[in-house]
């Protein structure tokens, strides 16, 4: 595929409910199709964000009862399952030559990598800091996007995309003991996850959003595959607070994937991209919550600095001054 035919890969924005549609005409009446599909690909990112952090809890607590290769195959499963019922309720094939593109097979492979090392973070560091270390994707996809989308990321977004990447190290705190060798399994799983996006966005469009899930969630399944045999792990039972567990972190996970997906889908990479650091304050807030973390100063001043970077990508001056600038 050319780059220069990624546009027609490209979804539109999301249809608006008609019972809604007068409002919102008010709403975006001063912004461009790009602003609107920018800050409703936002939205949905947030709203992803928010649902991962959850995942990624259940995740954490089942990993203290069960290995994490069983956690990864009967997650993946039971997304999979999920995902396949939706496309067939939409009438979607499952398989076609679209859905085994080179588009496609890069976003699972990459996928498989993601998840299988991420999983591995959360289950043997604190959440915190495995939450924070992920807010480095950014940086990647937006790099990534500039390179194979040849997307125009002016010079504001990437000081702006810096300045959060700064927030993330001051969370981070290098030499703490929230810090430690293992961080490189949450550093591989963000690569993973980076060129996960960036391969949805390269996705042929007759791929729907459940498709996408269906096979990505079979990439989880894989990812659990390997890590057993590599580990040789033997099948533990899951007692009833493991089993809600997994079940709440599927039906979550669902969500959360739908939602990322669509986000990719509808903005600019480089515009949505940035609003995966509220899964700083989602994630490190339910570490704190429940997992006894504690919550430092230099945490607090490293996430502000996440936020304000984060609308700041989103914010633009007048058009004939942000022309020259975005």
């Amino acid at each position: 595929m050319m780059i220069g035919d990624v546009k027609s890969f490209l979804w539109t924005s999301p249809t608006i409910p008609p019972i809604q549609r007068s409002q919102w005409k008010f709403v975006f009446t001063k912004f461009g199709n790009d602003d609107r599909s920018n800050l409703i690909g936002s939205i949905w990112m947030v709203i992803s964000m928010a649902a991962f952090a959850v995942e990624d809890t259940l995740v954490k607590a089942a990993a203290a009862v069960l290995p994490v290769g069983q956690i990864l195959i009967i997650f993946g499963f039971g997304g999979a399952l999920l995902f396949a019922c939706i496309a067939k309720l939409n009438r979607d094939q499952l398989f076609t030559s679209d859905a085994f593109s080179p588009a496609m097979r890069f976003r699972m492979l990459f996928e498989t990598a993601g998840r299988l090392f991420y999983v591995l973070a959360i289950s043997l560091t604190p959440l915190s800091a495995t939450t924070v270390i992920l807010q480095a994707t950014p940086l990647v996809v937006i790099l990534g996007a500039a390179i194979v989308f040849n997307e125009k990321v002016g010079v504001r977004r990437w000081i702006a995309v810096f300045v959060g990447l700064i927030g993330v190290v001051i969370v981070v705190g290098p030499g703490s003991d929230s810090f430690s060798m293992l961080s490189a399994l949450a550093v591989i799983g963000l690569l993973g996850f980076a060129g996960r996006d960036l391969a949805s966005r390269a996705a042929p469009i007759t791929v729907s959003t459940a498709i996408l899930g269906l096979y990505g969630f079979l990439s989880v399944l894989v990812a659990g595959v390997l890590i057993s045999a590599w580990r040789r792990a033997s099948f533990v039972w899951p007692n009833v607070d493991a089993s809600l567990y997994l079940a709440g972190s599927v039906l979550v996970g669902v969500a959360a994937y739908a939602s990322l997906m669509k986000a990719m889908r509808t903005g600019e990479v480089s515009a949505v991209t940035p609003f995966r650091y509220t899964r700083l304050l989602f994630g490190v807030g339910l570490g704190v919550l429940l997992f006894g973390e504690r919550l430092s100063v230099q945490m607090l001043i490293g996430s502000g600095l996440v936020i304000v970077s984060g609308l700041c990508i989103l914010w633009k001056k007048k058009p004939a001054v942000a022309a020259s600038q975005c």
